[in-house]
């Protein structure tokens, strides 16, 4: 409700956010909320630099461009073809934002360089760092890990502290791609998931997603100040005059790519002031709580398949349902191919019927499986007790 009243009043305002004098009151939102949450990032005292983005596809985009100019400033005037082969390194459970990013900076998907996971989706770190060695070997130049806090799949959150390691050691920019589970941070209970995000010198954090934040709500964190501005600004002197009477440091627009770019602080401001950083924490942690109910329902129900072992990170739930027609048949290409088809069939019921809808793919080698993310504070136990008998209903003849 609060979300949706910020959202209106900005709306009403319908102001842009690239100089102060056009959006004061939301610039200096902005600026405070960043401040605020690269301090929960563990950066000492808030400092660095951020922006609120139209998503996390294009904060991680961000990301890779600066992480580009800081190594190379050149290639902001001389563009590609006065650089080396740049190389980028991230888990094969990632977002594929991340070869957006680098198709739509002239980089190229073939150097983005997908790092192995272990069985729970979490990068393996001796597999990244004989991927930097070999690529060095090869002559091209790493210049970014993107580490991932709260894979889209399986929830997973790679081992920062590790991987931060190695990229002091190889003096590679690090950059943690929390869109998914930046919100955790707000846990007392969950945030040690995040160990060693301090350590990297960018963040993505979508509040829009595990917080509640109505779209779009997305934050790019940059650990060293003033290099997006560096990066980005254009000095377009018809916005951004030089001899201004208030402090030049509050126009915003010349460090985006953007030039009219949406109010989407607001929104999340509002919803902090109304709830604090312990009712975002109530509720986060309720969803994980709903999370691991789910799975300690299924994970010996009959009928029910754990895609892997243990309990999930976050609230991403991954289990195969079994129709009786499948129960006995030993692992064959018969029995997979079967399987592949059981998860469409009653995803289309349950859309047919209006009763639920729960999310499912395959991975690797790995037939078609549920995805059950929760993410509203507002489900219920009974919610999940209605799914899990949902499905059965709806499989039990497949």
């Amino acid at each position: 409700m609060v979300g949706l009243a910020a959202d209106w009043l900005t709306s009403a305002a319908n102001t842009n956010m690239f100089t102060y004098e056009i959006a004061p009151v939301f610039v200096l939102l902005e600026y405070v909320t960043l401040r605020k949450m690269r301090e929960m990032v563990g950066w000492p005292g808030g400092c660095g630099d951020g922006i609120f983005s139209p998503g996390g596809a294009i904060s991680n985009m961000y990301a890779m461009l600066i992480a580009r100019f800081k190594m190379f400033p050149e290639v902001k005037e001389k563009g590609m073809a006065a650089i080396p082969r740049l190389v980028a390194f991230t888990s094969e459970h990632s977002h594929f934002s991340v070869k957006k990013g680098a198709a739509a900076l002239g980089i190229g998907t073939d150097s983005v360089i997908l790092i192995r996971c272990d069985e729970r989706g979490k990068m393996i770190p001796s597999d990244l760092e004989r991927r930097i060695v070999e690529a060095k070997q090869k002559g091209f130049v790493p210049f970014l890990v993107s580490a991932t806090a709260g894979t889209t799949v399986y929830g997973a959150f790679d081992p920062l502290i590790a991987i931060a390691d190695i990229c002091k050691k190889y003096k590679i920019w690090m950059h943690v791609d929390g869109a998914w589970g930046g919100g955790l941070l707000m846990s007392r209970k969950h945030k040690w998931k995040l160990n060693g995000i301090e350590r990297a010198n960018s963040v993505t954090w979508n509040p829009h997603k595990m917080m509640g934040v109505p779209l779009q709500c997305s934050a790019l964190l940059v650990r060293e100040e003033g290099l997006m501005q560096s990066c980005n600004q254009m000095h377009a002197s018809y916005l951004f005059q030089q001899d201004k009477h208030y402090d030049l440091s509050y126009d915003t627009g010349d460090k985006a790519l953007q030039c009219g770019r949406h109010v989407d602080v607001f929104k999340l401001w509002l919803m902090w002031r109304a709830k604090g950083t312990t009712g975002f924490e109530a509720q986060i942690d309720k969803c994980l709580e709903l999370a691991e109910y789910l799975y300690n329902k299924i994970k010996n129900r009959e009928g029910y398949e754990m895609v892997f072992d243990g309990k999930p990170q976050h609230t991403n739930v991954c289990f195969w349902y079994l129709p009786p027609s499948l129960r006995g048949m030993e692992d064959s290409e018969e029995r997979t191919s079967r399987l592949m088809k059981v998860a469409p069939v009653i995803k289309a019921r349950m859309m047919e019927y209006g009763t639920t809808m729960v999310s499912y793919q395959p991975l690797g080698d790995k037939a078609n499986f549920f995805r059950m993310v929760i993410s509203n504070p507002a489900a219920t136990h009974q919610d999940i007790d209605f799914l899990i008998d949902e499905i059965e209903r709806l499989g039990q003849d497949l």
